[in-house]
């Protein structure tokens, strides 16, 4: 396949594989062979271009997730109501509980990390995912 053709499809080609195509799926999709884009996985570059559009699609989720947020735990927090059955609340609760305990755990190690890497020196963020 020539140089060109790989260039013009690059962005199609790593936004499909990014999303979790498989290289014959995004093969077939972007006009290219499967040997062609072995070749590209091959080359460090492209695969740090994979890396970065990969993470910033977490980065996007994990946005849109946390403004979320907010009404889910509003919805949790109404289903504790005494309206709804037991069952109901009871789900709510234990939601309710498992979360805040994740969240809470995160939220420390993201503390953490941040302190480990202002003592190192590092740009605040890092290269964390």
């Amino acid at each position: 396949m020539a140089a060109g053709r790989v260039k013009k499809n690059e962005d199609q080609l790593l936004l499909a594989l990014a999303c979790g195509a498989t290289v014959d799926a995004a093969a077939k999709q972007c006009g290219l062979t499967d040997r062609t884009i072995y070749r590209c996985l091959a080359e460090p570059a492209f695969r740090g271009r994979l890396q970065a559009l990969r993470a910033d699609m977490v980065r996007r989720a994990a946005g849109l997730l946390t403004a979320a947020a907010g009404e889910a735990v509003r919805t949790l927090l109404s289903l504790q109501k005494d309206s709804a059955p037991p069952a109901v609340r009871l789900g709510a609760a234990r939601a309710i509980l498992e979360l805040g305990i994740k969240v809470r755990k995160l939220s420390d190690l993201e503390t953490r990390i941040a302190e480990l890497e202002h003592r190192a020196g590092l740009p605040e963020g890092g290269n964390r995912i």
